[in-house]
């Protein structure tokens, strides 16, 4: 019986971050995708235009 509740504590929010809202990981991965492109972008912006002229 221990070990029944313990697996429920562990699968639990813990209270203080049960108030957050959450988002989605797919959210989070097409966010960090589109971060990485545009720090790249930045970076690398006069080699993508000597390439394009």
């Amino acid at each position: 019986m221990s070990d029944k509740n313990s697996e429920e504590n562990q699968n639990k929010v813990p209270h203080k971050m049960a108030r957050l809202a959450w988002p989605k990981a797919k959210y989070g991965v097409i966010l960090a995708i589109i971060i990485i492109i545009v720090i790249n972008l930045l970076y690398y912006k006069d080699t993508i235009f000597s390439i394009l002229n």
